[in-house]
C-alpha cells in the first residue's frame, strides 16, 4: 500500500506541473520492494529521475518527495 500511495503522489504532482504529459504507474511488473521513476523520451531513451533501491532502512528514504520528482524532471527537459 505504501508504495501505490507514494506512486499516487508523484503521478499527481506530475500531472499538475506537467498538464500534457503521459504518466504510466508501472506498466510492467515493479522490482520487488523498490521505487522508481524515470523518463521516457519521445525518441526511446530512458532517463532515471529517481531510485531508492540502495536508500534505507529505514522504508521512507526509499521514496522521493513529489515536488523534488517534478524538479528533477525540469531539469532533465532543458
Amino acid at each position: 500500500r505504501v508504495f501505490g500511495r507514494n506512486a499516487d503522489a508523484v503521478s499527481q504532482a506530475l500531472q499538475q506541473a506537467f498538464p500534457d504529459a503521459l504518466v504510466e504507474i508501472n506498466p510492467e511488473k515493479p522490482r520487488r520492494n523498490s521505487f522508481e521513476v524515470a523518463l521516457l523520451k519521445e525518441d526511446g531513451s530512458r532517463v532515471e529521475l529517481w531510485t531508492g533501491l540502495k536508500k534505507g532502512p529505514p522504508r521512507k528514504l526509499k521514496f522521493p518527495e513529489p515536488n523534488n520528482v517534478v524538479e528533477l524532471l525540469k531539469g532533465n527537459l532543458d
